[in-house]
Protein backbone atom coordinates (compact mmCIF):
# COMPACT_ATOMS: atom_id res chain seq x y z
CA UNK A 1 0.00 0.00 0.00
CA UNK A 2 1.10 3.20 -1.10
CA UNK A 3 2.20 5.44 1.98
CA UNK A 4 1.50 8.96 0.61
CA UNK A 5 -1.96 8.01 -0.75
CA UNK A 6 -2.96 4.76 0.61
CA UNK A 7 -3.49 3.09 -2.82
CA UNK A 8 -3.66 -0.52 -2.83
CA UNK A 9 -1.54 -2.64 -5.39
CA UNK A 10 -1.51 -6.58 -6.20
CA UNK A 11 2.32 -6.39 -7.16
CA UNK A 12 4.87 -4.90 -5.46
CA UNK A 13 6.71 -3.35 -8.30
CA UNK A 14 3.37 -1.65 -9.23
CA UNK A 15 3.99 0.12 -6.27
CA UNK A 16 7.45 0.71 -6.77
CA UNK A 17 6.33 2.23 -9.88
CA UNK A 18 3.21 4.14 -8.50
CA UNK A 19 5.64 6.08 -5.94
CA UNK A 20 7.45 8.13 -8.83
CA UNK A 21 4.31 10.13 -9.31
CA UNK A 22 4.95 11.45 -4.98
CA UNK A 23 8.39 11.92 -5.56
CA UNK A 24 8.87 13.29 -8.50
CA UNK A 25 10.68 10.94 -9.74
CA UNK A 26 10.33 10.96 -14.18
CA UNK A 27 13.30 8.16 -14.92
CA UNK A 28 12.37 7.35 -18.12
CA UNK A 29 13.16 10.33 -21.71
CA UNK A 30 12.69 10.68 -24.93
CA UNK A 31 15.66 10.20 -27.16
CA UNK A 32 14.15 12.79 -29.85
CA UNK A 33 13.22 15.54 -27.48
CA UNK A 34 14.33 14.77 -24.19
CA UNK A 35 10.95 15.15 -22.44
CA UNK A 36 10.76 12.93 -19.34
CA UNK A 37 8.15 10.87 -17.82
CA UNK A 38 6.98 8.90 -15.08
CA UNK A 39 6.14 5.82 -16.37
CA UNK A 40 7.69 3.81 -19.21
CA UNK A 41 4.12 3.78 -20.77
CA UNK A 42 3.52 7.08 -21.45
CA UNK A 43 7.35 7.16 -22.89
CA UNK A 44 5.50 4.62 -25.52
CA UNK A 45 2.31 6.69 -26.45
CA UNK A 46 4.88 9.76 -26.62
CA UNK A 47 7.00 8.47 -28.97
CA UNK A 48 4.35 7.82 -31.44
CA UNK A 49 4.34 11.20 -31.54
CA UNK A 50 7.64 11.34 -33.15
CA UNK A 51 7.41 8.25 -35.12
CA UNK A 52 3.41 8.82 -36.73
CA UNK A 53 2.63 5.05 -35.19
CA UNK A 54 -1.22 4.74 -35.52
CA UNK A 55 -1.84 1.13 -34.11
CA UNK A 56 -5.42 1.51 -33.23
CA UNK A 57 -7.93 2.09 -36.30
CA UNK A 58 -11.53 1.82 -36.29
CA UNK A 59 -13.09 -0.68 -37.92
CA UNK A 60 -16.28 1.84 -39.36
CA UNK A 61 -14.03 3.98 -41.39
CA UNK A 62 -10.86 3.14 -40.97
CA UNK A 63 -9.51 6.38 -39.65
CA UNK A 64 -6.10 5.24 -37.74
CA UNK A 65 -5.36 6.95 -33.67
CA UNK A 66 -2.02 6.33 -31.71
CA UNK A 67 -3.78 5.50 -28.30
CA UNK A 68 -6.92 3.40 -27.46
CA UNK A 69 -8.57 6.40 -25.74
CA UNK A 70 -8.45 8.05 -28.68
CA UNK A 71 -10.01 5.58 -30.81
CA UNK A 72 -12.64 4.63 -27.97
CA UNK A 73 -13.67 8.61 -28.12
CA UNK A 74 -14.11 8.39 -31.93
CA UNK A 75 -16.13 5.26 -32.27
CA UNK A 76 -18.84 6.98 -30.41
CA UNK A 77 -19.49 8.80 -33.26
CA UNK A 78 -20.69 6.04 -35.28
CA UNK A 79 -22.53 4.84 -32.29
CA UNK A 80 -24.41 7.52 -31.18
CA UNK A 81 -23.06 6.81 -27.69
CA UNK A 82 -23.15 9.66 -24.65
CA UNK A 83 -22.18 8.57 -21.68
CA UNK A 84 -21.88 12.15 -20.08
CA UNK A 85 -24.96 13.31 -18.38
CA UNK A 86 -25.83 17.18 -17.22
CA UNK A 87 -27.76 16.30 -14.57
CA UNK A 88 -29.21 20.25 -14.47
CA UNK A 89 -30.55 19.65 -18.24
CA UNK A 90 -30.31 15.49 -18.74
CA UNK A 91 -28.39 16.64 -21.71
CA UNK A 92 -26.36 13.90 -22.50
CA UNK A 93 -22.47 14.33 -24.43
CA UNK A 94 -19.78 11.61 -26.04
CA UNK A 95 -16.97 12.83 -23.87
CA UNK A 96 -16.27 14.26 -20.15
CA UNK A 97 -14.86 17.64 -21.24
CA UNK A 98 -17.84 18.42 -23.39
CA UNK A 99 -20.07 18.01 -20.32
CA UNK A 100 -17.52 19.68 -18.14
CA UNK A 101 -17.45 23.02 -20.43
CA UNK A 102 -21.29 22.88 -20.37
CA UNK A 103 -21.62 22.87 -16.76
CA UNK A 104 -19.56 25.92 -16.37
CA UNK A 105 -23.28 27.72 -17.94
CA UNK A 106 -24.95 26.52 -15.41
CA UNK A 107 -22.66 27.61 -12.06
CA UNK A 108 -22.05 31.36 -13.60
Amino acid sequence: MCDVCNKAFSLKGNLVKHQHIHRGERPYMCDVCNKVFSHKSNLIKHLRTHTGERPYTCDVCNKAFSQKTHLIKHQRIHTGESPYTCDVRNKAFRQQSTLIRHQRVHSS
